[in-house]
């Protein structure tokens, strides 16, 4: 036609001329058509022109036509020149085949439109043979009684008509081909065909449609895709009837296979049932073999926790032993496990996740399911089927699993109330031993210790530390502990300010936790742990009617630990038993000091009145003794001077002079051991004491000591610690009882020696004291004499008076000290003496 531009009008009256139907088209509107056209498709003017020309097009062909026209108008598409068959809906609901010719025209204002000339054709070519290939194939699909089956007959039946297929399946984001092959690039046209369900055409890039995509009723059926030469939207009907048989044989199929699906569950899930049914329970791994044979797993893993925070670590695993390297099923867990965990209805592997199993089994498992464990509310672990690669697991496998992991959380709750009764029972027993210890031992130390030992196999700690408070210092001293740091322990103190767990447990009379010590900030001995290698640590008050009687600290050296309500309740119990047996043990302690108390108290009393006694004996005899003495002792000078003697009676003078001087020591030796004395106590050094008194014993005319022929000299060996404190005694007094020891030493070695003297500093049960030692060269007390040798008047010398000794053990219970002798028979002997030591005061 001549580029001319038309008018409106003119084109109007150009279409007007013609007997058949024709239709300007213009932008996306039936422009113009006239009165042919109205006839067939039996509308007015009002009702075509000015409305979307996609209204007056077959319907499974719009979104073809759409897409065509919008190219058109694009400059990507130009009209054919040939005849083109169309169906086009009429007013009374059929669809009228018609022939059209398409061309462009020009209008006056530059713009273009489309004239079509339609030529409505009476006949329809015939599609008999398309559908008797299709009911041929539609009876075929009765007998088929799988999805496999129904797809395959489908598509044989669709080749033998002549056409090309292929199912695509959604997954409920996108569609596939179930055969693997690429998807046309139209795809979203299935999609449409899916939503609306009906047959949409597709072939954008052709004039005529080149494939149709033919929903198949249920989305899980999906949508099949036909293709061909010879396509043509007149096959429509009988493809669409088509699809509908193909749809409902796939419904069936699957509601068959479900059907069977499901019997065979209740039988697997029966048998199960009947498995943990037994009297004993079976174990995890038991049960998880079971499990991966039912749905024909090559591995299975079973990761829980054991208690809340603490990590999820496998408990039992099938088909993960050798050859897997170590650590093998802790990683392959951590494939599903962190999305299996946010998973309400469990997880099936993705590719990714599928490639890191197949790197982590070193090619051996390459698909997974998943599910979560919940007990009680809270997740508390996965269960984890693997198989090789290739054989990938189905959400019908995934649903089963999560029943299956119904009956393992039972099973689970099993297991754990049977080992809560056994670890009851067992702390029933270890309660029940502790009290029988506690009730039948009254010693403090000792039920600490056996306390100690109790609550590390109790609470299952590693280490278990016993602290007792000291009210006069204000301060926590160890007292007992688990036998690992036993020693050690009893030499800490801690003070009751301090941040440790120990201080802050004993002011605040509560327990208190460090879960772990590497992550918290202070609140513990740093140096205390760091000695133990603690990770983390608990402490306990011990309290008795309110009154605060020390502390117990355990801890676990493993890794850090939750200290859970359950057990600190166990350990506050097992505390406050303990608590009360201190509080017993130290009545009875108390009761036994008092007894002793009043026993000393009596024993002091009849000794007072024995010396009193013997005092007053003492001082008559003494006075009646000396009287005599004196006479004896003017006679015997006189006698010297007024006669010069010599010989027999020379001999015999001095043997009365001898004597009289004897009885005369022993009478101030008597006198001076019932004398009651009042000490003056005042500090002294020590060592100037030790070698005042050592040499005045040189001095008492000791043989031995002053040449007298056929002795020999005794020296003297003496060691003093320089770092000795001043000791609170009576000077004149400790010096005489330690010229008596020395003396006595000295009188051991008629052939001479070396007298020994070591003082020094001594831990005497709770508290320090100063020790001296005097040791001789002789020959030693004999065995059964040695409980005798401090006893008043008991002597084995023939000038001995028996009270020297007797007088040294007075003066050191004066002075709130001891005495005590070892020695062996032809090896001397060792005096030891010990003084309380009390350290000056700090200004």
């Amino acid at each position: 036609m001549s580029q001319t531009g038309y008018s409106q009008a003119a084109l109007r009256a150009l279409i007007e001329a013609f007997g058949n139907p024709m239709v300007v088209m213009r932008q996306h509107e039936m422009w113009l058509v006239n009165g042919a056209y109205l006839r067939m498709v039996g509308l007015s003017r009002e009702q075509v022109e000015g409305r979307p020309i996609i209204a007056f097009v077959n319907p499974d062909e719009r979104s073809r036509l759409s897409t065509r026209f919008e190219k058109y108008l694009d400059g990507q598409a130009s009209p054919s020149p040939n005849a083109v068959r169309r169906l086009i809906p009429a007013a009374d609901g059929r669809m009228l085949d018609v022939a059209a010719f398409t061309q462009e025209v020009w209008l006056e204002d530059g713009a273009k439109a489309l004239l079509v000339n339609l030529i409505e054709l009476p006949d329809r070519p015939p599609v008999l043979t398309i559908a008797e290939r299709l009911v041929d194939t539609s009876a075929r699909l009765v007998s088929a009684h799988s999805e496999d089956d129904v797809r395959r007959v489908a598509l044989e039946g669709l080749s033998a008509a002549g056409f090309r297929a292929t199912f695509l399946c959604w997954n409920g984001k996108m569609l596939s081909s179930a055969s693997g092959d690429s998807l046309p690039s139209d795809t979203p046209l299935a999609v449409e065909a899916l939503g609306e369900g009906r047959a949409v055409y597709g072939g954008t890039d052709a004039i005529e449609a080149s494939h149709v995509f033919l929903p198949l009723g249920d989305v899980r059926n999906g949508v099949l895709w036909v293709d061909g030469p010879g396509l043509d939207p007149s096959h429509g009907s009988a493809l669409a009837l088509f699809a509908k048989v193909v749809g409902a044989a796939l419904s069936e199929a699957r509601v068959l296979a479900e059907r069977a699906r499901g019997q065979w569950e209740l039988h697997a899930l029966a048998e199960v049932a009947r498995f943990l049914a037994q009297p004993v329970p079976p174990t995890p791994g038991a049960f998880l073999e079971r499990v991966a044979r039912l749905l024909s797993a090559d591995a299975a893993l079973l990761l829980h926790q054991e208690e809340p925070g603490a990590p999820r670590v496998p408990i039992a695993q099938v088909g993960l032993a050798e050859p897997e390297p170590d650590g093998a099923a802790a990683s392959l867990g951590q494939v599903l496990g962190a999305e299996a965990m946010k998973a309400e209805q469990g997880r099936l592997s993705s590719e990714a996740e599928e490639q890191a199993l197949r790197e982590v089994s070193g090619g051996r498992l390459g698909c997974g399911a998943a599910v979560r464990i919940t007990r009680g509310g809270e997740i508390s672990g996965t269960l984890q089927l693997f198989r090789a690669p290739g054989r990938p697991f189905l959400v019908s496998d995934l649903r089963l699993l999560g029943t299956m992991v119904e009956l393992l959380v039972t099973l689970l709750e099993q297991h754990r109330l049977r080992a809560e009764s056994a670890r009851q029972l067992t702390e029933t027993r270890l309660l029940l031993d502790l009290a029988r210890t506690t009730s039948a031992v009254l010693d403090s130390a000792s039920i600490l210790d056996v306390a100690a030992d109790f609550l590390v196999r109790l609470l299952n700690v590693s280490n278990c530390y016993i602290l007792l408070y000291d009210d006069q210092t204000k301060v926590l001293r160890g007292a007992a502990s688990s036998a690992t740091h036993r020693d050690f322990f009893r030499t800490v103190t801690i003070p009751l300010d301090s941040d440790s767990i120990a201080g802050r447990v004993a002011r605040e009379r509560r327990p208190i936790a460090v879960e772990d010590m590497d992550k918290a900030q202070g609140g513990f001995n740093l140096e205390l742990a760091r000695r133990f290698g603690e990770r983390a640590a608990l402490g306990l008050p011990l309290t008795s009617r309110d009154e605060l009687i020390g502390v117990v600290v355990v801890d676990d050296t493993r890794r850090p630990r939750s200290f859970g309500p359950a057990l600190i309740e166990l350990a506050e119990a097992t505390c406050g038993q303990l608590a009360l047996a201190i509080a017993n043990a130290r009545l009875y302690e108390s009761l036994w000091m008092s007894y002793a108390e009043l026993a000393a108290a009596r024993a002091e009393m009849v000794k007072r009145e024995r010396f009193a006694a013997l005092g007053e004996l003492s001082a008559i005899v003494a006075h009646e003794v000396r009287n005599p003495l004196g006479v004896i002792y003017n006679a015997v000078t006189s006698l010297r001077r007024l006669a010069r003697l010599d010989g027999n009676a020379a001999m015999l003078l001095d043997i009365l002079s001898e004597e009289s001087d004897r009885l005369n020591r022993m009478v101030a030796d008597l006198l001076d051991f019932t004398r009651p004395r009042d000490l003056v106590l005042q500090p002294e050094d020590l060592g100037r004491v030790v070698y005042d008194a050592l040499e005045a014993a040189r001095t008492q005319g000791v043989p031995g000591t002053q040449g007298v022929p056929g002795t020999q000299a005794v020296s003297f060996e003496v060691e003093i610690d320089p770092n000795l404190p001043s000791v609170h005694m009576d000077r004149r007094l400790f010096r005489q009882a330690l010229i008596n020891v020395v003396v006595n030493a000295i009188q051991a070695m008629p052939k001479g020696g070396v007298v020994k003297a070591r003082a020094r500093r001594e831990q005497s049960g709770a508290r320090e004291a100063l020790r001296i030692d005097v040791s001789d060269q002789g020959m030693g007390i004999p065995t059964e004499l040695l409980h005798r040798v401090f006893e008043p008047f008991f002597t084995t010398k023939a000038q001995g008076t028996g009270l020297g000794l007797a007088v040294v053990k007075r003066i050191l219970e004066e002075h709130r000290g001891e005495i005590a002798v070892e020695s062996a028979p032809g090896r001397g002997a060792t005096f030891i003496i010990r003084l309380p030591l009390l350290l000056p005061t700090l200004p």
